[in-house]
């Protein structure tokens, strides 16, 4: 079964620039579709960015322009590049892991990793 564990999360200063990773286990890049999400205190979860196998992204509306998805298949890791951090972005971020991407990417996952926090003061 597919294994997901996020690390890189910090506490930080607005306008500041983080880098999430996700170290995959158990994963066939061939299958799956590959999220990060995040979560804050009272809120639902939200998609953040996606990409998939053939290295097509998807972005929530919010993360267009600051954040940026990215995949080294070498290294079974997954990143999120955070840039041009906002009190708002301060929240719980997953990794997360599903068969197809598509315009539904964002409405969930199979498989999720524990999660990082990530903290933006002002």
């Amino acid at each position: 079964q597919l294994q997901l564990v996020e690390s890189g999360g910090a506490s930080v200063q607005a306008g500041g620039s983080l880098r999430l990773s996700c170290a995959l286990s158990r994963y066939d890049d061939s299958r799956y579709c590959l999220a990060w999400y995040r979560q804050a205190s009272g809120k639902e979860r939200e998609g953040v960015a996606a990409i998939d196998s053939y290295g097509g992204t998807w972005y929530g509306d919010s993360f267009q322009g600051r954040f940026t998805i990215s995949h080294d298949s070498a290294k079974s890791t997954l990143y999120l590049q955070m840039d041009t951090l906002k009190p708002e972005d301060t929240a719980m971020y997953y990794c997360a892991a599903r068969s197809i991407c598509g315009d539904s990417w964002s409405n969930g996952a199979d498989y999720w990793g524990q999660g990082t926090q990530v903290t933006v003061s002002s």
